[in-house]
């Protein structure tokens, strides 16, 4: 399945996961991170505080909860809508590093397993077993809310078919496979946004807009997401066409 992996990097390095994990390497294990009063969780919300400069611990986790669902587990989502494929993406089979940066280092599998299994068996590794209760874990240390927490679920994997559309991937493919993940998972992640498709000129992709916000522009940066739902949906729409015209993938 070695193929899998380098037509997920032809995405870009969102999707790019090392494999033959080295020990010593300041791997975390992901499935420490379901535990609300883990050190490794605290590690996570700290990191992304510093490198962020976030004002408080409900709006790190947010952002770290969008950030993950984006690019953790996004590789998952993609293989299955581009491959057919799951990786083995439950928590304990997945570890990160982290970064002095916004986000993370680097992803990795302790297994790169790659099975043929339905859709279903890909709902249940990464959303059921792996972001879910993640986002739980997050709302018990920090009290962020729930449903917020799972508008970063819902973004981050909508990100994965959104950013395959811009970077050559086949839109139609694409769009249908969301609208089956998004049928298949269930949990209300269908309310709480919306992935349109637009065209400008030779260029088409499709595009997330959030229902709910990730509290990033309260950061040390102050800016805001390309979906974010403080901007109304004519100006994202506008925003997003011109990224499209201009070639980019925005944040």
């Amino acid at each position: 399945m070695t193929d899998v992996f380098t037509r997920l990097e032809s995405f870009g390095d969102r999707f790019r996961l090392e494999r033959g994990l080295a020990e010593g390497a300041d791997w975390i294990g992901c499935d420490r991170l379901l535990d609300p009063q883990s050190e490794e969780l605290g590690r996570v919300l700290d990191a992304e505080r510093h490198a962020s400069g976030q004002v408080s611990d409900h709006a790190t986790a947010l952002t770290v909860m969008a950030v993950y669902a984006g690019t953790v587990t996004a590789s998952a989502v993609l293989a299955w809508a581009v491959e057919g494929v799951v990786i083995d993406m439950r928590p304990g089979n997945v570890a990160i590093r982290l970064s002095p940066h916004h986000g993370f280092e680097a992803v990795g599998l302790r297994d790169p397993k790659v099975v043929e299994a339905p859709l279903e068996t890909l709902v249940e590794w990464v959303l059921d077993e792996h972001l879910l209760p993640l986002a739980q874990a997050m709302r018990l240390r920090t009290r962020a809310g729930l449903r917020q927490l799972h508008g970063g679920v819902a973004h981050g994997c909508a990100a994965a078919f959104c950013i395959a559309s811009r970077r050559g991937g086949d839109v139609d493919r694409l769009q249908s496979s969301y609208e089956a993940f998004l049928a298949a998972a269930g949990s209300g992640l269908e309310r709480l946004g919306t992935v349109i498709r637009l065209r400008e000129g030779e260029r088409e992709g499709l595009f997330y807009l959030r229902n709910t916000c990730c509290l990033y522009y309260t950061s040390a940066e102050q800016v805001k997401c390309s979906s974010c739902c403080l901007d109304s949906i004519e100006e994202r729409v506008k925003n997003y066409r011109r990224v499209l015209a201009d070639g980019v993938v925005p944040h």
